[in-house]
């Protein structure tokens, strides 16, 4: 796929920089990584809408690639993502936007719906729903978890995960991609596993020493070589955040989505089990879909599917 330099544009958002690929004319598409990902997870999506008439806006998220990485744990709260969005969509000059958002993203894209309603078209989140905890969920994390090891909650040491991911980035990123795609068979990576002294992340997801199916070897040095320079710091940070999200989001807990939605989940999912779409949740969920024989990784491992789904929700 060729994508052109001259087509990224590096939108402010007060003392952030967002690092931002936009193409094509029509309506905006504002797509959301999550965690460890890039713009660059939305390829096949860009070339796609770009071609059925949409402007796409696919940003490197707070903590990403070229987008700015503040030090501070707390620059990457809920609100300050969002407000990231609002941003990119201000200086494209649109009142009124369409927002697709995956894993960590898809928090992203919910919450500016709930805030923001009056500026979203339509919303859909692939493999995580949108979800209200009635406490604190690092604490029912610690409740439920307290005799296994559950990455959410090893993450939550700073600076403990970033040492271990970087020492060999190669080797944490296939097993991380590898671990939570699919070819068609049931997966028991990011199941919490029994707590043992001294487990560590990688660990937990086992030996993984080729690239995966849904990436060629260019996809994944991209990755790499992006990781490699920029860090995993903030991308971590997203996840010390979890509490201060639910306790700064407490005036919306009753209020449903109201815009218009759809979620998206590979069936091989792990965060699937975990949690279900809650359609009472939402004012008009559109549909609900479970793509067969894909993993985490959906709009990268089944793109086409998840195209003509996502065209046909927002055309």
């Amino acid at each position: 796929m060729n994508f052109s330099d001259q087509k990224f544009k590096v939108i402010p958002n007060n003392k952030i920089e967002i690092n931002t690929y936009v193409d094509g004319k029509g309506p905006l598409i504002i797509f959301a990584h999550g965690w460890p990902e890039s713009w660059y997870s939305w390829r096949y999506q860009i070339t796609y809408f770009v071609d059925n008439g949409f402007t796409v806006a696919a940003p490197d998220m707070r903590g990403y690639g070229k987008t700015s990485k503040p030090y501070e744990i707390e620059s990457y709260n809920i609100m300050e993502l969002t407000s990231d969005i609002l941003a990119i969509a201000n200086h494209l000059g649109e009142e009124k936007f369409n927002l697709v958002g995956h894993d960590w993203g898809a928090p992203v894209v919910w919450n500016t719906a709930l805030y923001h309603s009056e500026r979203i078209n339509k919303v859909c989140g692939m493999s995580v729903p949108y979800q209200v905890s009635k406490m604190p969920p690092i604490e029912t994390m610690k409740f439920l978890f307290k005799d296994v090891f559950f990455y959410m909650l090893y993450f939550q040491k700073e600076g403990l995960v970033e040492k271990e991911l970087e020492r060999d980035m190669k080797k944490s990123l296939l097993a991380i991609y590898s671990s939570i795609s699919s070819d068609g068979k049931e997966m028991e990576t990011f199941e919490p596993k029994p707590l043992q002294k001294g487990m560590t992340f990688l660990d937990s997801l086992g030996e993984h020493s080729s690239i995966p199916h849904f990436l060629s070897e260019e996809d994944f040095n991209f990755y790499l070589k992006e990781f490699s320079s920029s860090g995993m710091r903030g991308p971590i940070n997203w996840y010390r955040n979890i509490d201060r999200n639910w306790k700064i989001t407490e005036d919306t807990h009753n209020k449903k989505i109201s815009p218009s939605s759809c979620f998206i989940v590979g069936e091989d999912d792990p965060v699937s089990k975990w949690s279900l779409i809650n359609p009472s949740l939402h004012e008009n969920l559109v549909s609900s879909h479970i793509i067969k024989s894909a993993g985490h990784w959906v709009q990268q491992e089944k793109p086409d599917e998840v195209n003509k789904i996502l065209l046909d929700f927002l055309k």
